[in-house]
């Protein structure tokens, strides 16, 4: 599955930087699984952003929720930005975070992807 790892998923929990859940396997079966979002996801100056390391050093009043029609599982916090500040900050982990086969995987940006980089000739 690309993204959404929660429509496969069954007690999603946040401990620390680690995400943890139960993901369904290709054969139908729960999974313990667990992915370190400090690997993926970082802060800049008060924002969440992928593809950057390192955010929990930099925030406080951490959590998870599921959110919307959809149970999107957005990561809340408060982030410090450049000056020192606390800022509040989201992200939907549900955007870059799939199942494959009952593990958690990151979903990287491939600039051969975008189409705003593609020439239209």
């Amino acid at each position: 599955m690309a993204g959404n790892f929660h429509a496969s998923a069954e007690n999603v929990r946040l401990d620390g930087p680690v995400l943890s859940a139960r993901l369904l396997n290709a054969n139908g079966n729960w999974e313990d699984a667990n992915i370190d979002l400090n690997g993926c996801i970082g802060n800049e100056d008060g924002r969440f952003v992928w593809e950057r390391e390192n955010w929990f050093g930099t925030a406080e009043d951490v959590e998870l929720r599921f959110e919307g029609p959809e149970n999107a599982p957005i990561l809340r916090a408060l982030l410090r930005d450049r000056d020192g500040q606390l800022v509040p900050a989201d992200i939907n982990l549900g955007e870059r975070l799939g199942n494959v086969d009952g593990h958690f995987e990151f979903q990287f940006v491939s600039c051969t992807n975008l189409d705003i980089l593609r020439p239209n000739y």
